[in-house]
């Protein structure tokens, strides 16, 4: 293949997938689940291929992504419409730790041993199992933890004494790039 060939094929796929995930949406990156990671591959090599293997044509590269993409948002809205394909495309959250106590059968459905939950765990500050009511194994891979009543952080809510409100308001921002952004011109107060 030509060098101009493999240039323009490769900035024609890239701009192709920049297109097609900002189509596909944040949810692809955001809530990896199983269905997202297998769609993101995939997405990836007709990508790959098409801009290097001349013995796919450009058009039939294009068609098989554009293709792709319209499968994997068409999957996306059903999903969002129907709660027994979702199960089956993204599974369900599996209790791990109910009440203290590890279910193993739940580990085992979940493919978990006792040191990846610990693991997941210490990642979000339960360095011991008695110190956790629940973990949740929730469908993306992540861990959700509630720490029993006495092992969690004190809120302000927890507090007899009443406290002040912040006075603080949103921040925004008010320069960017080296100059101040136009709905803040002439409002410096002066």
């Amino acid at each position: 293949m030509p060098v101009i060939e493999l240039i323009f094929r490769l900035l024609l796929t890239f701009l192709i997938l920049l297109v097609l995930t900002r189509i596909m949406g944040r949810k692809e990156i955001s809530q990896m689940t199983f269905f997202n990671f297998v769609s993101a591959i995939a997405i990836g090599t007709l990508g790959a291929s098409l801009a290097i293997d001349s013995s796919i044509s450009i058009q039939n590269g294009l068609i098989a992504l554009i293709g792709w993409t319209v499968f994997t948002v068409a999957m996306g809205v059903i999903t969002l419409k129907s709660k027994t394909l979702r199960k089956a495309v993204d599974g369900i959250p599996h209790v791990v730790i109910r009440k203290g106590k590890i279910m193993d059968a739940e580990l085992r459905k979940v493919r978990l041993d006792l040191d990846t939950l610990n693991l997941l765990l210490r990642k979000k500050n339960a360095f011991s199992i008695s110190e956790v009511e629940y973990a949740i194994f929730e469908t993306d891979g992540t861990l959700s933890v509630m720490k029993k009543e006495k092992n969690q952080p004190i809120t302000k809510g927890d507090s007899p004494v009443s406290l002040p409100q912040n006075q603080f308001a949103i921040p925004v921002t008010v320069i960017q790039e080296g100059e101040i952004l136009p709905e803040f011109k002439g409002s410096s107060g002066r």
